[in-house]
């Protein structure tokens, strides 16, 4: 049976504040590192942070071999405590994490075990690249590491001999730095089932076998611009099913759609991913943006390409009223979306609207993740593009208030749909 080490930290500047997590995933009998990961996680505790590192070592792990046994070694003695099982776990946004990270291995093949600072560098040096990356508007990119050099220099300069022959190479162990960086490089190679020659790019093999984490996209395609889309928590109106588009009364949220917002500003808060947030203009957007963004600590930016439909005469009616009133029309709405509601807008031209928004925000948000706060059909519309569709695909899909679902866009053209109304936040 195979043994891996996984080393993880967090940190946080500010408390909350910025924050990001590494882990790495250690050959026990090697001591060849396997794996890294690392992410900026927006504004988060230390704590939070810290857990989310022991999250994503243990799925790397898991990725590698999950009949492995897994010794997790971390500078966070909260952490080590509480899943050891000897200190109880009372932070709500923390239980969910220990609950995730409990589920990956079962508990038998998996122990915990803390250590100073000064033995988890490599981590701890993951962790702060990550907000580093963070900090410049961009996500941790494995290939631009120095983490695991930086670590191996620290622990060879720790342990050389004092006097003036010990140098940056001093003692067996201690190698030129390179030959320590493509060892490392041989071992992820090897595990990503291709040998290493003399010229192999290091940065090429970190690549390859670097894990995503999140909604986070493979390292060879760098970063995407993720949105996370989340539709407004429930109106009046939400409930009884009538049209509420950007031509109607513009409601604003109910009680119960408060409670929803607030539902979903945890739930982001607790995976740390967002990094800025863009509203539809409209008071029931706007109103569960600003939740969200208070959890978070960000500033709400409107985008007027993610109102919704406007409904022109079926604003504030029910399906079957529209039918009564407007049968012809209706139906040719179904039809073809070209057709518009009277006095209202077609689908056709949502779609060209939501579609330079898209562009827009693709190319102000690069390699970012940001939460979109919108409304069912240009949620729908993003989704439909994503998957290359057809446009009466908008009438197949379910979106409930306040669910969330994710589309990431990469460098060269395409998309990816990686959620669709999750409401697991509501229950």
């Amino acid at each position: 049976m195979r043994e891996f080490i996984v080393e993880a930290d967090g940190g946080s500047r500010g408390n909350p504040g910025p924050a990001g997590y590494g882990s790495v995933v250690i050959d026990a009998a090697t001591g060849e590192t396997l794996m890294e990961a690392a992410e900026y996680i927006g504004v988060a505790t230390n704590n939070v942070a810290e857990y989310k590192g022991l999250v994503a070592g243990l799925k790397a792990a898991h990725q590698l071999d999950p009949a492995a046994t897994v010794h997790v070694r971390m500078d966070s003695k909260l952490v080590v405590e509480q899943m050891s099982g000897r200190w109880k776990i009372k932070h709500p946004d923390m239980k969910p994490l220990a609950a995730e990270a409990a589920r990956v291995f079962p508990s038998s093949q998996v122990t915990y075990e803390w250590i100073p600072r000064e033995k988890n560098k490599h981590a701890d040096r993951l962790a702060n690249e990550a907000m580093d990356a963070g900090k410049r508007g961009e996500q941790w990119s494995p290939s631009a590491s120095t983490a695991e050099f930086d670590a191996r220099a620290a622990r060879s300069a720790a342990e050389a001999p004092a006097g003036p022959s010990a140098g940056p190479s001093a003692g067996p162990s201690a190698g030129p730095p390179g030959d320590a960086v493509a060892g490392a490089a041989k071992a992820r190679a090897a595990l990503a089932g291709s040998a290493v020659g003399g010229s192999t790019d290091v940065r090429a093999a970190r690549n390859a076998a670097a894990p995503p984490v999140g909604w986070a996209a493979p390292a060879d395609l760098g970063a995407p611009a993720t949105f996370v889309l989340l539709r407004h928590g429930e109106t009046a109106l939400t409930p009884e099913k009538r049209f509420s588009g950007s031509g109607g009364s513009d409601p604003s949220l109910s009680d119960v759609g408060r409670e929803q917002a607030e539902r979903v500003a945890a739930a982001l808060a607790a995976r740390g991913t967002v990094q800025a947030i863009v509203s539809s203009p409209l008071k029931r957007c706007q109103e569960t943006a600003h939740t969200v963004a208070a959890r978070l600590g960000l500033d709400v930016h409107l985008e007027e390409g993610l109102r919704e439909t406007d409904f022109g005469a079926w604003e504030g009616l029910t399906f079957g009223e529209a039918r009564e009133r407007h049968p012809e029309e209706l139906n040719a709405w179904l039809a073809s979306p070209k057709a518009a509601p009277p006095g209202g807008e077609s689908f056709a031209a949502v779609s060209r609207r939501v579609s330079a928004a898209r562009d827009r925000l693709t190319s102000a948000y690069a390699g970012r993740t940001v939460l979109l706060v919108t409304h069912v059909t240009p949620i729908k519309t993003l989704v439909r593009l994503a998957l290359g569709a057809p446009p009466e695909s908008l009438f197949r899909m379910e979106l409930s208030a306040a669910s969330v679902s994710a589309v990431a866009y990469y460098a060269d053209g395409n998309a990816s749909l990686r959620l669709l109304n999750d409401t697991s936040h509501l229950r």
